[in-house]
Parts: structure tokens; sequence; C-alpha cells
């Protein structure tokens, strides 16, 4: 059987010997499907056709199709003609198809297609269009009186299998003619025979072509079969019914094979353009541009058909002309961005639109969601990012579907973007001055206005290791007054609450034998959860020290102090000989190994230590009290915590979620300045609310 549809489509083949001319393919075959698509539901509705010549008129009449049509009609009449003569005839189905194949053999493969389809829908619809009207329309009617077709329409009881059958292989064949007519628009620019599913798809076409040419032929035969003086016997054979079905199950098959084979092609064709869009990306960041226009549209939507974005205030879309030949921050994170990031991002920016009319129009936020390309929209999705939308007070990108999967990758590769939000800064000519402007926004809020790397490095040589680096105005005021009053003031964290009590009874017993002023405020964990609320609850009901009461000022203390190492990590100077940068990345190392405590007298930092050696050199009192006299409570404190220091020394330790974008190939330990060992953790905290779980 293989061996005789080999030999069948070598002789197929063999009459293909197209000339290169045109045919309008795509115009003919919205004619041919209207007609088709109407007259296969003839039989089971009533609807008239004035629905269908609206539709057409909107679909075809506005295009000139007058000059394609009479380049063809002579064409699809001769088919028609041939189809019906066969059928007449009695010829063999296969011979009628070979003859029509020799009859077209200069068109295309598709061309061939449509216009035997053609040629079949002008009779078939026909054949519909006269039993619609002929009770209606004498010139009708006694075309319908040749055509038999009132005896047909009175016996359209035992006709209705015959008729499905014919519809349903009409259906299909259809399918199978839009399937290859795409195939032929595939774009050559991006696609060719060298890939492998299209050169699978074109060797397969013939057979496609043959097989719907056929059913064509078929169908034809069933109506001839109807009207010819044959069709007093209305009853469908058991061979009639058992070819319908053969053929529109053969063709289902072959449809399903090229269905897939053009699904692999579109993919293919997607992976092309989405690799010169990403190149164009690279290369449209590398040249120098009078605005920022023509980077914004890359980035976010290239047409000018729609207003992509969403005014923050208003809550109304606007175009992309808003952020012409101004600063822009690009807040670029997925649907997953915690309130506590988001609440300390809008008060950050609430802050700086408060800083003047000036700053206030030279910069612009705006929200880029990032979701994944390969994930289905769900409604839970649609949920969050409507949440996330309506509460951002800035600009926002209408909807994440506006981002190219291109755009998604240079965020990604280029941008280092990985789940945690970052913010680009783009100058008012839409370079790049800060890959990420999170960390300096967040240390020196709109003082690092216009957040570019120069602006960054420059804030950095000014600052100097200080309490009110850690604690500015805009965590708590108290602190401050404190500061500027010169009081000693122990800043302390972890989440052992057994601790937190001897800790503050020991110190307030220490201060008051020394007789100095003292304040204490526990400031929390970096991580949060249940342990980190027990222990507030306690210090409030207790009395024990001051506490930042408010939740997002916790998360902010911690978010500055992160951001501190991770400005460092941009600016690839985490390792410099930095006393500051030293003390900060011990300040993170003792929260992850249990607690910490940092004592100042007013702005200037005396200790900052592990929890163990703290409170030692708190319990060793007795021991060193001698000498406050001598050289200030703060040496003396300072002098005896060094000491111990030198005996035993905690590990230390850095956690980088996976999401965040620039980690750290080394590292140099705060304590012994040696390089740090890698390690890839795994971390579950049961009922620590973390957002990424995990970590290098």
């Amino acid at each position: 059987m293989a061996s005789d549809d080999n030999v069948m489509m070598k002789q197929i083949v063999g009459t293909h010997a197209p000339d290169g001319r045109e045919v309008e393919v795509k115009s003919l075959l919205l004619v041919v499907q209207d007609i088709l698509k109407h007259a296969t539901q003839q039989f089971d509705s009533s609807e008239t056709t004035s629905q269908a010549h609206a539709e057409m008129e909107d679909k075809t009449y506005h295009v000139n199709f007058a000059s394609m049509f009479d380049a063809l009609s002579y064409t699809i009449d001769r088919i028609s003609s041939e189809i019906a003569y066969k059928a007449q005839g009695g010829t063999d189905a296969h011979a009628t198809t070979v003859s029509l194949f020799n009859m077209l053999a200069c068109y295309s493969w598709d061309a061939k297609l449509v216009l035997v389809l053609a040629a079949f829908a002008l009779n078939y619809g026909q054949f519909w269009l006269l039993s619609q009207i002929y009770s209606s329309n004498q010139l009708a009617k006694s075309m319908a009186i040749l055509r038999q077709l009132p005896g047909i329409m009175e016996h359209s009881g035992p006709l209705k299998p015959r008729f499905d059958a014919i519809n349903n292989l009409i259906r299909v064949m259809m399918d199978v003619v839009s399937c290859v007519v795409e195939f032929k628009d595939l774009p050559p620019a991006y696609i060719s025979n060298e890939v492998p599913a299209l050169s699978t798809a074109m060797a397969h076409i013939p057979i496609a072509v043959y097989w719907t040419m056929r059913s064509v032929v078929a169908c034809a035969a069933q109506i001839t079969s109807l009207t010819s003086t044959r069709g007093h016997e209305f009853s469908t054979s058991t061979t009639e019914a058992w070819e319908l079905s053969s053929l529109a199950h053969k063709l289902s098959n072959v449809l399903d094979h090229l269905s897939k084979q053009l699904v692999t092609c579109r993919q293919h064709i997607d992976e092309q353009k989405s690799v010169e869009y990403f190149q164009m990306l690279k290369n449209l960041f590398e040249m120098t541009h009078i605005d920022n226009m023509k980077v914004l549209k890359a980035l976010v939507y290239a047409k000018d058909d729609i207003q992509p974005l969403i005014d923050g205030s208003s809550k109304k879309r606007v175009r992309l002309d808003v952020l012409r030949r101004k600063n822009v921050l690009l807040l670029i994170s997925g649907l997953d961005m915690s309130n506590d990031e988001l609440s300390i991002l809008e008060k950050i920016y609430n802050e700086s639109r408060h800083h003047g009319a000036r700053l206030d129009s030279q910069y612009e936020v705006a929200w880029v969601p990032i979701v994944d390309p390969s994930v289905q929209w769900s409604d839970l999705m649609k949920e969050k990012f409507e949440t996330m939308q309506s509460l951002m007070p800035w600009l926002t990108v209408y909807h994440p579907s506006l981002i190219e999967k291109a755009v998604i990758r240079f965020i990604k590769e280029v941008w280092h973007f990985r789940n945690k939000p970052i913010l680009v800064v783009l100058d008012p000519q839409g370079k790049v001055v800060c890959p990420n402007a999170l960390h300096m926004m967040c240390i020196w809020r709109s003082n690092a206005f216009p957040f570019t790397r120069s602006r960054e490095e420059s804030l950095w040589r000014k600052e100097t290791w200080r309490l009110e680096l850690l604690v500015d105005g805009n965590i708590d005021g108290n602190i401050l007054n404190w500061i500027q009053e010169g009081k000693y003031i122990f800043l302390y964290g972890g989440d052992d609450d057994e601790w937190v009590r001897r800790f503050t009874s020991k110190a307030r017993d220490v201060a008051q034998e020394a007789r100095i002023p003292l304040e204490m405020v526990y400031v929390g964990k970096s991580s949060k959860g249940q342990k980190i609320r027990r222990v507030m609850d306690k210090i409030a009901r207790e009395n024990l020290s001051y506490v930042l009461k408010d939740h997002t000022m916790i998360s902010l203390f911690w978010t500055r102090l992160e951001s501190m190492l991770y400005s460092k990590i941009q600016l690839g100077k985490l390792d410099d000989h930095d006393p500051m940068m030293h003390e900060i990345k011990k300040l993170l190392c003792y929260d992850r190994e249990g607690g910490w405590a940092m004592l100042s007298k007013g702005s200037s930092v005396v200790v900052n230590g592990h929890s163990t050696t703290v409170m030692k050199t708190l319990v060793d009192y007795e021991m060193w009290k001698d000498q406050v006299p001598v050289k200030g409570f703060d040496l003396a404190f300072q002098d005896h915590h060094i000491k111990l220091r030198g005996i035993a020394r905690p590990c230390c330790r850095f956690d980088f979620p996976m999401t965040t974008g620039r980690i750290p190939m080394t590292m140099k330990c705060p304590e012994c300045n040696s390089i740090m060992e890698k390690f890839s953790t795994f971390l579950c905290c049961h009922d620590e609310v973390i957002p990424d779980e995990l970590f290098m």
C-alpha cells in the first residue's frame, strides 16, 4: 500500500511545473471560505444570506478584486466543468484528480488547492443559494426544477446524514487549505528549508494537496448524484458513506501533521525575531539619541495605536510622550513584590515628590511588570497585577503582555534582573546611567538624584561610619534627637527574647553604675516572622527598651543596610580597604548568626559586635570599670570588647538570594579578612515570611 502511495505521489509531483505566475491566494481563499462557511450551515439553519452579504461587504467588497477575478474566472470555470463532466461520466476519482493536476501544472501548490476549492465553492454555493430562494423567486424555481432541488428538499430527512458527511469533509478541507496557505506565507527572512519542520512540511504538502483535491472531487460527485436522474433514490449507500468518512479521517491526519509542523515553524520564527529584537536593543543602547523616545518605545511598546501607560495619580491611560526628555526610573519587578518593598518605595517616592517642583519635573518612575511569557495568564495573576498597579502612585505599564519576549530576555541578561525589583535609570537621551538605583535611593533618597553611578560614588566618598548612616530621620526622629544630645545609644537586634531581657537589664545596670545617659533601640532582624513579633511585644510589655514600632520602619532599616552592601557590589568595591563597608558587613553577618548590639556615643560608633561579645563586655564591667574615669566609658568599653573579640570570633555568613541580580564571586570575611567559602543553601523557616527561599 505504501509502495502504491509512493508511485501515486511521484506521478502527482511529476505534473508540478510552476512558471512563477502569482495568484492572490489569500484574497481568493477569503471569498471561498465565506461561501463554504455559509453553504455548510444551510442544511441546519434557516439563516438568510443578508448577514452573510453584510459580512462579505466588510471583508472583501471594500477591496478591489475585479482584476484578480477577471484573470482567474476562466481557470475556475474550466476546473468546475472538468469536475462536473468527470462526475457525470462516472470517471474514477483518482483519474479526475490527476487531470486537475495536469490542468494546473503551472501553478504553485497552494494556488492549485485554492483554485480547485473555488471551483467547487461556486457550484456548491449555487446549489444552496437556489435551495434557499426557489420558493419565492420564479427564475430560481425554474432553475431548481432543472437541478431537481424541490425533490431533494422534500427528502431532507433521509439526506441529512449525507449532507452532514459532506459538510464535515468540507470543513476539514478548508482547514487543510488554510494551513497550506499559511506555510506559503511564512516570512523567508526568518525561516528557510534548512529548518527541519519546514522541510518536512514542504515534503508533505503535495500529499495534502492531492487528498484535498481528491476530497473535492468526492464531494462534487455526491452533489451530482443527487441532481442526476438517479437522484430520486434518496438514500446513502454504505460505499458512499465510507468514502466520505475515510477521506475526512485521512485529511484530519494530514492536517494534524501539518499543524504540528506549522506550530514548530512559528516558534522558530518567533525565536528568530526575538533574537533580532534582542540584538536591536543591545545596539540601541550603544547609540546616542536626541531624546529617550526610541529607547522607551523599544522597551515598552513600539506602536502608536494605544496608550501603553497608566498614570498612577489619575489612573488614566497616557502615552509614552509623558516621559520624553525626562530622567526615567524603570522599576522592574515580577508580580510578587512584597507589601514591605512596595511601602518603602512609595514612602521614598512620596518624599521625593515633596522635595520641590524642579526635581519633580525632572524624573518619573515607571513600573515595568515582568511575567514569564511561557506561563499562561491566569485570574490569580490578573488579580495580583491589578492590585499592585492600583497601589502604585507612579506610572505603570498598562499590561504585562505589552512587554516583548526579547525585552524580558534583555532585562534579565543585560540588566541582571532575577525577580528581585531593580530600578534602572535612563537619562533624558535614553542612556543607562545606573543599572540599579534602588540601593542608592534607599540609602540617600532624593539626595541621590540624578541617580547616576558617579553620583553614587560621590555620595559614598562623603559618607563616614556614623549612626546617622544607619538610622536617618526618616526611620525615627527620636534617635536623631538622642544623637544631638550626645547620649549613649545601644542599637540592637536578634530574635532570642531571653538574651534581649538579659542584655537590656545588664546594659541598664551598667549605665546606672557608670552614670551615663543610655538609650536602647530594638530594630528587629532582617528576616521577618512570628519570633520578631513576639520579641517586640515582650519588649513593649516589660518596657525593656525603645522599639521601632512601625514594621515598615524596621524593614526600611534592614533594606537600607542591605542596600549599602549591594551598592558596593554594584560599584565593584565590596572588598576595598573601606572601614565603613567592613562594619556594615559585620553587622549583616551578626544578624545571620543570632544577634548583635552597636554602642554609639552621639553620632560616633564605639562598638559594633556580636551578641555574645557585647554581652560578655557588659558582664565583665567590674574588670574594666576602673578605666572609665581615665579613658571615658566609650573607650574603656571598646578596649575590653576588642580583647574579647580576639579570644572568640563568631562565624560570618552572607546569604544572597538567587533572585539577586549581581552576586559577588568572592567575599572577604569582615572578622579575619580571609576569603570566605561559598556554599549553596536550601532554607525553610516555616513561620518566617521570606520571599526568597533559595540562597547561594
